[in-house]
């Protein structure tokens, strides 16, 4: 990574001596290494939501098949939250190494204290007569759970993932304690360098990185549930 005194001789808003918060010279000189960041963020962050999900779904269903054992599955998810970040991910490095799965899995741990109780409430969601109405046709419990529950669960499932989408963008930066936190990496070099334009360069694209999954996640959710369109 470049140092701040590298950019001595580079145009004057952000050279040492004025070093202002706002520079888009910046952004133009450094868009290699903005791109890098901003696309290596997206991939953990799009790994460690999909892994969250994937480990998430068989808990909720044991869950709901199990009563006895939610309040086990509820606090497994909420307690791995409570694991400071500096500590989970240097407890990880032992088996993952200094690579972005560590950081992957991290987040995809952190993620199940929504993504479980959001696919909780989603089946729970599912009226009782629709689903008598299901196995009054036949439905066995695979084909009732992927065509009758697991669609009319979507809304509530999605605005979970909603939720755990934005919060795995913040805490996407975190994995810069293993060198794979994407801008992350820039805010941390912002931070130990004094480098303004650095610093406010990563943190807004972080902002508007969320946001842009935030619509997007909306837009999926209006596709894959056209039937909520009149009830909005």
């Amino acid at each position: 990574m470049t140092i701040l005194g590298a950019a001595d001789s580079g145009p004057s808003c952000y050279s040492r001596f004025v070093n202002e918060w706002f520079c888009w010279q910046y952004v133009e000189d450094r868009h290699v290494q903005i791109t890098d960041a901003l696309v290596e963020h997206i991939a953990i962050t799009l790994a460690a939501l999909v892994l969250g999900i994937v480990i998430a779904l068989p808990l909720a269903l044991l869950a709901r098949r199990l009563p006895r054992l939610e309040s086990l599955v509820l606090g497994f998810s909420t307690g791995v939250y409570t694991i400071p970040s500096l500590a989970l991910l240097p407890l990880l490095v032992p088996f993952t190494g200094l690579s972005a799965a560590t950081v992957v899995i991290g987040l995809g741990l952190y993620a199940l204290t929504i993504l479980v109780r959001a696919l909780l409430d989603g089946l729970r969601s599912v009226p009782d007569d629709v689903r008598e109405a299901a196995s009054g046709l036949g439905y066995g419990r695979a084909r009732m759970l992927t065509r009758i529950e697991m669609p009319l669960a979507l809304p509530v499932v999605m605005a979970g993932l909603r939720v755990a989408a934005v919060s795995t963008v913040a805490l996407t930066t975190v994995g810069t304690l293993v060198a794979y936190g994407g801008l992350g990496d820039l805010i941390s070099h912002g931070v130990q360098r004094d480098f303004r334009a650095e610093l406010m360069t990563a943190a807004v694209l972080c902002v508007v990185l969320a946001v842009v999954l935030d619509v997007l996640l909306v837009l999926l959710q209006r596709v894959l549930t056209p039937w909520t369109a009149g009830t909005r």
